[in-house]
């Protein structure tokens, strides 16, 4: 009895504690955050990471402004899209999970983003006003729900948003004129409102936005509510289009882009002609196309005058909104992102007249090969740059491999807010602030795409020309595994350092002391991978390898217990739990009710087959099996709802996380069953630690 007291005396001690320091960190000052996505820059098209080093004869493309927002942060040098096309990478992005577990695949685009946490619901959830400005492309297919798609940035947790909805429109930057590809619509929340947008250029009317809702939300709020922005840019791909004029000058407050909010005069750069300005640094520039100094130099074709303008003009944007940023005072408590989310693009969607727009003119892929729709490391490295004085310092280089699903829980842990368990990214902010022990991210690609590398003879020969269909790219520490056409599971992986050899131009997988390490490949390959009816792969029937049961193992199943109110079911932010144990039963660990569970253990799978699980509860649940999302009990989840999934599994042992919320009704039950037909409850009869 005594014991029972001191037992719960001190789980009383451990809430209140938990209590005060969740107290504490809110009334800190939490960052604003700003996430700025372009669409189809590559690697090396920034200056920092790739145009500065180029020898001055050949064509260079010039990024002051994010130069010296590399120099003035960090640098993330092996960051990766989590697929190389705009659609799957972006909706990763945003839900922090990864290709293995996403909803969004391959080519879906328009398709509508799943009801369940966001980067805009977690920091709202955290406090933060969210605000969406620019190309969305996830609301849903159906015309038929216009404007009322089921996914709008407004049901996704934003409240407020500023673009273009449909993925093709951000393929024309002129929305009222369509100079190339036809008119487009511009939705402010609900209302569309490009009739008043003539001469706007998208990069320029997404800027003016975004300073605009800046302005507006520090003034009303004065520093004491953070904001969070997603501003993704539709340049620069698709039409090579150029902007009316020279950008304003100045920047920030009172310089730079303004909204005017005039009917017909938007922005204060609706002036002049549309598609007609060329940067002076460009418009008479000149290159030694021959590799011959002693001939003329040649001009630069129209085509890559025209693609150089709208780098800069985003170079420009970026260097607008953070001299704003100083002029409000809010530049040290502000964290700023910068990235793309796939590698550079072939397209211009120019006429005949102009030349094709080949990457290759300014090495947009960097020292890698592959591009946009490659699981090269051209198509998939990312150009990434994050500024947070208050936090990193200056001139910072993370050479530790990341994912752009990495950026939810970094913000979350940054905000202070729980990662959901749904999450399969990492926090990058013990790697950028130097604090901590920084959590290795999961670094896994898959997509289709029916073409072939383009055959440019600046890549290797193996890589050019190549068949892609069903490809795969997963990374362990230095190594990179990557398969093109895949037909099957046992389809060998070409293995590959991409620390010492970025252009993947020696193929170790020949090496037999790799045949462990090619193991592996194929095994991550399935143990993150959950098969999805819209994107079907060769290796979705084939089931899953187990991992080497330890020697010490022994029955039950581990459980750790975090004391806070979680409003939905995480991974904890907290480094240690308040309790820990082992039980038999799902039903035996004895902690207060406010908190979350995670159990941990092996299941035992007798004999190779197809196994269907099943969880309910009282309260919220989620469960992982290997890397895999397997049983959602937590955003939208009814209470006592029975929900269930299937899987082929080869007999052994596989690792399972079920994470639960404790509740008033703590029930909580997971069965699963083979073919055999016979239920059973998951317990210390069939788990092992």
């Amino acid at each position: 009895m005594k014991s029972s007291k001191r037992n719960t005396l001190r789980y009383t001690i451990v809430l209140l504690w938990s209590a005060l320091a969740l107290s504490t960190a809110n009334a800190q000052q939490k960052p604003n955050i700003i996430y700025i996505l372009v669409d189809d820059l590559g690697y090396g098209d920034l200056g920092v990471l790739f145009q500065n080093q180029k020898a001055k004869n050949l064509p260079a493309l010039f990024t002051p402004n994010l130069d010296a927002m590399a120099k003035a942060g960090a640098i993330l040098t092996q960051q990766y899209a989590n697929a190389p096309v705009c659609a799957p990478s972006r909706a990763s992005l945003l839900t922090g999970v990864n290709q293995g577990n996403a909803h969004i695949r391959d080519n879906q685009f328009d398709k509508a983003l799943e009801n369940n946490h966001t980067m805009a619901t977690v920091l709202k959830d955290a406090g933060y006003t969210t605000v969406a400005i620019g190309k969305w492309g996830l609301q849903g297919t159906d015309e038929k729900q216009r404007p009322n798609w089921p996914a709008h940035p407004l049901k996704r947790g934003f409240d407020q948003y500023y673009g273009y909805m449909r993925h093709a429109d951000g393929h024309e930057h002129y929305p009222v004129e369509g100079v190339y590809r036809g008119k487009k619509e511009v939705w402010n929340n609900y209302n569309e409102v490009s009739a008043d947008l003539q001469k706007c250029y998208t990069t320029d009317l997404w800027t003016a936005k975004a300073k605009d809702f800046i302005i507006g939300f520090e003034k009303q709020h004065q520093a004491k509510q953070p904001f969070f922005m997603y501003l993704a840019y539709d340049a620069p791909h698709a039409v090579l289009e150029l902007p009316t004029q020279a950008y304003p000058q100045g920047g920030g407050l009172k310089g730079g882009l303004q909204w005017l909010n005039e009917k017909g005069k938007m922005i204060n750069s609706a002036t002049g002609t549309v598609d007609s300005y060329v940067h002076p640094d460009y418009a008479n520039a000149s290159y030694d196309d021959d590799h011959d100094p002693s001939t003329p130099a040649k001009p630069w074709p129209d085509t890559y005058k025209r693609y150089a303008t709208a780098v800069r003009r985003l170079d420009d944007a970026i260097g607008d909104i953070r001299t704003l940023l100083t002029d409000l005072k809010i530049a040290e408590n502000t964290m700023i992102v910068f990235t793309s989310d796939n590698g550079p693009s072939i397209e211009s969607y120019l006429p005949k007249q102009y030349v094709p727009n080949h990457p290759t003119f300014f090495e947009s892929y960097g020292p890698f090969d592959g591009i946009k729709r490659d699981c090269w490391e051209g198509g998939i490295r990312m150009p990434s740059v994050i500024a947070w004085p208050k936090r990193i310092p200056a001139g910072k280089v993370v050479n530790t491999p990341s994912m752009l699903s990495d950026w939810l829980p970094t913000f979350a842990d940054a905000a202070g807010a729980p990662v959901p368990a749904r999450i399969t990214g990492v926090s990058l902010v013990p790697a950028l602030t130097q604090t901590g022990k920084p959590a290795e991210s999961k670094v896994y690609v898959e997509y289709f795409e029916s073409g072939s590398t383009p055959g440019f003879s600046a890549f290797e020969a193996s890589h050019a020309n190549r068949k892609r269909n069903q490809m795969q790219m997963l990374r362990i520490g230095d190594m990179v595994g990557v398969r093109y056409n895949i037909k099957s599971a046992a389809d060998d992986f070409e293995i590959y350092n991409v620390v010492k050899d970025p252009k993947q131009t020696d193929n170790l997988a020949k090496n037999a002391g790799l045949s462990e390490l090619q193991q592996q490949f194929r095994n991550m390959a399935l143990q993150a991978h959950a098969m999805d009816q819209d994107a079907k792969r060769p290796y979705d029937s084939i089931a899953i390898p187990g991992v080497t049961k330890p020697e010490s193992a022994k029955k039950g199943l581990k459980w750790l217990f975090f004391p806070s109110a979680f409003r939905y079911v995480t991974v904890s932010n907290q480094s240690k739990p308040a309790a820990s144990g082992v039980v038999q039963t799902l039903s035996a660990a004895t902690t207060p009710n406010k908190g979350m569970l995670n159990y941990q253990g092996l299941i035992k799978i007798e004999k190779k087959g197809t196994y269907t699980f099943k969880l309910s509860t009282g309260s919220k649940a989620f469960v992982k099996l290997h890397q895999i999302n397997l049983l959602d009990a937590d955003f939208g989840y009814t209470s006592k709802q029975v929900i269930e999934k299937t899987v082929m599994l080869e007999a052994g042992y596989h690792p399972l996380n079920v994470y639960a919320l404790k509740s008033t009704d703590n029930s909580l039950k997971i069965d699963f069953k083979g073919e055999d037909g016979v239920w059973h409850s998951l317990s210390g009869e069939n788990c092992v630690y």
